[in-house]
């Protein structure tokens, strides 16, 4: 163990800021619940009325966890909150332990720091320390902002406890697929699967097999009961899962290779398929796994939002901050209901395609696009498939989830017309989908290290969706996200001046970028 502390006071100082930024997102998630809550309902009977609503939605069961409780502002942080609290928290000690260890061991300067006197374990166990001390934080602030909102002090502390154990828990399973994989991008595939199959365990359970919330770390984490008759043991099975999981690394790490896994890397075929020899083969190839997921993501949380049917009214209530937060100052419930959904859903697809246009940074900060570029590969050929990756994926995006949307509605009101309706409505926002991606790679040809500046406008788009009414923020402020400037359909009909004018600005953008990306040095 020599060394360790060494190695941890580097990671601790390299990752501060990971400590502000998640610890500060997660609290907001579990905090903001609560001011939306009772910012929602205006009386206790209202209340009640959107609870029992709330509870008789399997869909909602399974997006967020068994129904207790939901007439109270606690139950409500619980239910909202916890299952993805849980899944950050995974994330989150996911990228920790991957940048530390496997990252660092594929890149060379694991092997050098090792040159040194230092021991065999120390590496690891200061990326272990680091990643519970990240999700101790994560807990602390979490009970912290409950209890500086005004709920259970009791309760808010289980919450956050279950919360650094799960992260615990998840961050023993992260070490446990570093040393199973080769490489940083398998073992985050790896480490991230049991996350998802954690999830997918406890929404199956909760809806229809109660035994199989039992096998998923988040169904013990929610079985904590907090606000609905705290109980203090399930906590145990999470210490339990991160001890036998971060037991199981340190074995499997005894008998590895350095800079090997167990699963062994399968080798490639001799030559290459016809599709890998041009740009957009390869951009393909190379962005199919997240296309995939996020399209799937996109997809089931259409069909969740879908499944409510034109029974809104219960959820919305009557305040008149709900009515500006959900309906945006609409008259009519149901098409301004979904016409906010719909903006939602098209916000979830800006974080495809600025994550798909921050990906030829990506490479050409790994050091991977010199050796393309040596070959008979043009770079305006390159970044092109990218290009049509990015706009080809945002398609699909936008109506794989109107579709998902329009077919849950559907089969809940009998209205098969909405399915047409929905995707229209979804797709009347790909312009401002494409004006995010389309800065991004702007910003990316002139300067690469700025790129990741675009999610700041998907950002303040966000606050303008959800806060614009409500704060009554600045029209200047408002125009700054595009999706401002198009119809709110379905609660507005479709206008096609907007719509081209943001289509000319996204490819303006998008050129521009490419332009300029010809014009600059590599790297």
């Amino acid at each position: 163990m020599t060394g360790t502390l060494t190695f941890l006071r580097a990671f601790l100082r390299r990752d501060r800021w990971w400590y502000v930024w998640w610890g500060l997102g997660v609290a907001l998630l579990y905090v903001s619940q609560a001011w939306s809550v009772d910012g929602l309902y205006k009386t206790q009977a209202e209340f009640d009325k959107a609870a029992a609503a709330m509870e008789g939605n399997a869909a909602f069961i399974a997006m967020a966890g068994p129904a207790r409780a939901l007439n109270t502002t606690g139950g409500q942080v619980t239910w909202q909150a916890a299952a993805f609290g849980a899944i950050c928290a995974g994330l989150m000690s996911m990228f920790l332990i991957g940048r530390h260890t496997r990252a660092e061991e594929e890149s060379g300067r694991d092997e050098l720091l090792r040159a040194a006197p230092v021991g065999r374990y120390a590496p690891m166990t200061a990326a272990l320390l680091n990643a519970m001390i990240a999700n101790v934080v994560l807990g602390v602030v979490v009970s912290a902002s409950l209890i500086g909102y005004g709920l259970a002090s009791a309760d808010s502390i289980g919450l956050g406890a279950g919360l650094t154990l799960c992260g615990w828990f998840f961050s023993g399973t992260a070490l446990l697929a570093a040393q199973l994989t080769t490489s940083t991008r398998a073992a985050y595939g790896l480490a991230g699967s049991v996350i998802g199959l954690a999830y997918a365990l406890r929404a199956i359970g909760d809806v229809s097999a109660p035994a199989l919330s039992w096998l998923s770390p988040i169904g013990w984490y929610q079985a904590m009961h907090a606000f609905s008759g705290l109980r203090w043991w399930p906590a145990l099975l999470l210490g339990a899962g991160a001890a036998v999981a971060v037991a199981a690394g340190y074995a499997v790490f005894d008998r590895r290779d350095f800079g090997a896994g167990v699963v062994a890397t399968r080798p490639g075929p001799a030559r290459a398929a016809r599709g890998l020899q041009s740009g957009l083969g390869l951009a393909w190839r190379l962005q199919r796994p997240a296309v995939l997921a996020w399209l799937a993501g996109l997809v089931v949380s259409g069909l969740s939002f879908g499944v409510m049917g034109d029974n809104v009214g219960d959820l919305v209530g009557d305040s008149d901050f709900s009515k500006e937060m959900m309906l945006q100052g609409r008259g009519d419930i149901v098409d301004a209901f979904y016409a906010t959904l719909i903006v939602m859903l098209s916000l979830l697809a800006c974080g495809f395609a600025i994550s798909s246009a921050l990906r030829p940074p990506g490479e050409e900060g790994a050091g991977r696009l010199e050796s393309l570029l040596a070959t008979a590969l043009p770079r305006s050929r390159w970044l092109a498939g990218h290009v049509a990756i990015t706009v080809l994926g945002t398609v699909a995006m936008l109506l794989g989830s109107g579709l998902g949307l329009g077919t849950a509605y559907a089969l809940a009101t009998g209205d098969s017309g909405a399915i047409l309706r929905m995707t229209g409505a979804m797709a009347s926002y790909l312009p401002a989908v494409l004006v995010l991606s389309g800065f991004a790679r702007l910003l990316y040809g002139i300067a690469p290290r700025a790129a990741k500046v675009a999610w700041l406008l998907l950002l303040v788009a966000s606050v303008v969706l959800l806060f614009g009414e409500v704060l009554k923020l600045p029209q200047w402020f408002r125009d700054l996200s595009p999706f401002e400037h198009l119809a709110f359909v379905p609660a507005e009909s479709f206008a096609w001046g907007p719509f081209v004018v943001l289509s000319v600005l996204a490819v303006a953008l998008s050129v521009g970028g490419q332009l300029a990306f010809r014009r600059r040095d590599i790297a």
